[in-house]
C-alpha cells in the first residue's frame, strides 16, 4: 500500500524532493489523534487504526495541494519565498474549511461503539494536523530549497501585486477590453 501511495504521489508531484516532502506531513496526525482518544477515553484498536491511515491520506492530500500552489506560483514567475507565502495564504482558508467539514462530518459517528475511535482519531489528529500543515509545510518547504529562494521562476517578468490576483480575475480580458 506504501509503494502504491507513493506511486500515485511520485506521478502527481513529478519530483522526488517534492514527494519526500508531502510524504513527511503524514505523521501530524499522530499528535492530534493520540491527544483526542486520551480525551474522549477511547480505545486505540483497529479501527482506531484505521482512523490513522484515512487521516494520512487526508492530510497529505492537503500538502499536494499546497505544493501544487507553490509551484504553480513559482512557474508564473514568483521567486520561491513568494510563491510559499501567497500559495500558503491562498490555499489557508480552502484547506481550512475541507478540514472542518470532515471533522464536522465525523460528528455523527463518535456516538457509535464500533466507528466511534476511528471519527475521534479523524476528528482530533486532522484540526491540529491542518494548522501544523500550514505552519510546518511551507517552513519545511523554504527550508528544502533554501539555496533557491530568491530565484525567479521561468515565467514572464510580471508586477508580483498583479500575478497575485491575474489567475483569479472575475471579468476577461477580452470582455474588459470591449
Amino acid at each position: 500500500m506504501i509503494i502504491l501511495m507513493l506511486t500515485l504521489l511520485m506521478v502527481q508531484l513529478q519530483s522526488f524532493s517534492r514527494l519526500l516532502l508531502v510524504f513527511l506531513t503524514a505523521p501530524l496526525g499522530i499528535v492530534g489523534a493520540s491527544l483526542a482518544l486520551n480525551v474522549a477515553n477511547a480505545p486505540f484498536g483497529f479501527v482506531a487504526l484505521l482512523g490513522l491511515i484515512a487521516l494520512a491520506g487526508m492530510i497529505m492530500r492537503n500538502a499536494v495541494i499546497l505544493v501544487d500552489q507553490i509551484e504553480t506560483d513559482v512557474a508564473h514567475g514568483l521567486t520561491r519565498r513568494e510563491a510559499i507565502v501567497e500559495a500558503t495564504v491562498r490555499r489557508a482558508r480552502p484547506v481550512v474549511l475541507t478540514a472542518l467539514a470532515a471533522i464536522l462530518a465525523m460528528i455523527p459517528l463518535t456516538r457509535s461503539a464500533f466507528w466511534g475511535p476511528m471519527a475521534i482519531t479523524i476528528m482530533g489528529g486532522l484540526f491540529v494536523a491542518t494548522f501544523l500543515t500550514l505552519l510546518y509545510l511551507p517552513g519545511l518547504y523554504a527550508l528544502w530549497f533554501r539555496k533557491t529562494l530568491e530565484e525567479r521562476g521561468p515565467g514572464e517578468d510580471v508586477d508580483h501585486h498583479a500575478a497575485r490576483y491575474r489567475d483569479h480575475a472575475v471579468i476577461p480580458l477580452a470582455a474588459a477590453a470591449e
